[in-house]
């Protein structure tokens, strides 16, 4: 595991936590390159339950540096927050290191995010609210503030005074809010620069430094490839890039410098939020899904839609990503049907698609053409080798090992850390 990747291959959720805790047991570096407190993970352990929005799961290790990179977006209260709460959950957030590069998420992106999917109404695209679509926008535009901004006074409030400029038109005429008061949030901002400072540095250099020590680099996305803002099914897609190109943008590392990429898909397939689904089930057996896989947003609490593992998307993921392997979780859930489906193509129009469409308008209109596989009706919770697993479970393993042409390494079998099983 030198320099490994771990990345959602489907609409995010499909827990990369307890993932990332798996590899981070082993790594001196686990590195979140993109995204902001949107996304969460929630790792178990024992009867614990962490749930982290921004701070990698490394922190649970106390010789392991949890990396925030420069593609983030860090919403400084809540980073400080968790800090608190991992400390009195008696781990130590000293190590965590921050991108002076990373840009903030500001007041003023809250507001914006929550007054524009409010005036979207039917065509909302889903958003936690958090500001991370704005933040991004302001970042792309050249008006983001970053990290090393809050250390200089100055230049920070020329700074929020610029984007008040133009926030503060646009919020009353536009979105009816009221305007917002620039010494509030100079005010507010400058007092979290004093206890973040000593986690701030060039996250580029540290880790490019570790790599070539022969250290071992994890590298964690949030969401996953098919809400990938070039990649993913846009509009309904989060505002960076969850993809392994991601990783390598977001952390300032070249591609040569990565040894492994691992997507994690779940057994079945889920997501948050509005956007084309073509697997989703509303029926019982989708309920079933949703309250035998606790499927609610760790960051959100909002119910998730869910539906048969669609091996076209997957297929998407592996080609996008180049996955060397694949992390197939809640194989558990399936335990509770008699018959599993996957689809293995789309048809839209009287056309066949093997390929996930580039095209939006095609995407709607695609209905699944399934494979009904044996399913095997027994609790494998307590499987620890590939061949405790029942033969049915083995040959839906298999299935779509074959299905989408790339080795999966590892199945959970339920959400402790130590409820897995390697195939190999």
């Amino acid at each position: 595991m030198t320099a490994t990747i771990v990345l959602g291959a489907q609409w995010g959720d499909e827990g990369k936590g307890r993932v990332v805790d798996y590899f981070a047991e082993r790594a001196d570096f686990v590195v979140r390159y993109q995204g902001g407190n949107n996304a969460g993970h929630t790792i178990v352990v024992g009867d614990q339950r962490l749930a982290l929005s921004l701070i990698p799961s490394g922190i649970l290790y106390p010789d392991c540096t949890p990396v925030i990179a420069s593609g983030t977006v860090i919403d400084p209260a809540v980073l400080l927050a968790e800090m608190d709460m991992a400390a009195k959950r008696g781990l130590d957030p000293s190590a965590v290191r921050l991108s002076s590069n990373a840009h903030l998420i500001m007041p003023y992106h809250r507001k914006l995010d929550a007054a524009i999917e409010r005036y979207l109404g039917k065509n909302q695209i889903g958003t936690t609210k958090k500001g991370i679509g704005p933040a991004y926008t302001d970042k792309y535009a050249r008006f983001g503030i970053r990290v090393q901004d809050l250390f200089d006074p100055k230049i920070f409030r020329e700074k929020v005074e610029a984007a008040l400029e133009e926030k503060n038109k646009i919020l009353p005429r536009i979105y009816n809010t009221l305007p917002m008061d620039p010494d509030e949030i100079v005010t507010e901002y400058l007092a979290y620069a004093e206890r973040l400072q000593p986690h701030v540095t060039d996250t580029s250099l540290l880790i490019h430094e570790a790599i070539r020590a022969g250290r071992e680099v994890l590298f964690e996305g949030a969401q996953g490839t098919l809400l990938d803002i070039d990649h993913g099914t846009y509009p309904f897609v989060t505002s960076s890039s969850p993809t392994a190109g991601g990783a390598v943008v977001g952390t300032g590392i070249g591609p040569k410098a990565i040894d492994e990429i691992v997507g994690v898909a779940k057994a079945y397939i889920s997501r948050v939020g509005t956007g084309p689904f073509p697997t989703e089930l509303h029926d019982e057996v989708g309920d079933t899904m949703i309250e035998l896989g606790g499927e609610y947003g760790t960051v959100t609490g909002r119910r998730r839609r869910c539906g048969w593992l669609d091996l076209v998307a997957l297929r998407y993921a592996v080609r996008v990503n180049s996955l060397t392997k694949v992390f197939l979780t809640k194989m558990d859930i399936l335990s509770a049907f008699d018959t599993i489906k996957v689809a293995v193509g789309y048809r839209a129009g009287g056309d066949r698609h093997d390929e996930f469409p580039s095209q939006q308008s095609v995407l709607y209109h695609c209905e699944p053409e399934y494979v009904e596989l044996e399913g095997w009706r027994e609790d494998i919770s307590g499987a620890r080798g590939y061949a405790d697993l029942p033969s049915a479970a083995r040959a839906y393993v298999e299935y779509v090992q074959e299905a989408i042409d790339t080795p999966i390494g590892w199945v959970s079998v339920g959400p402790e850390r130590t409820q897995l099983v390697h195939t190999a």
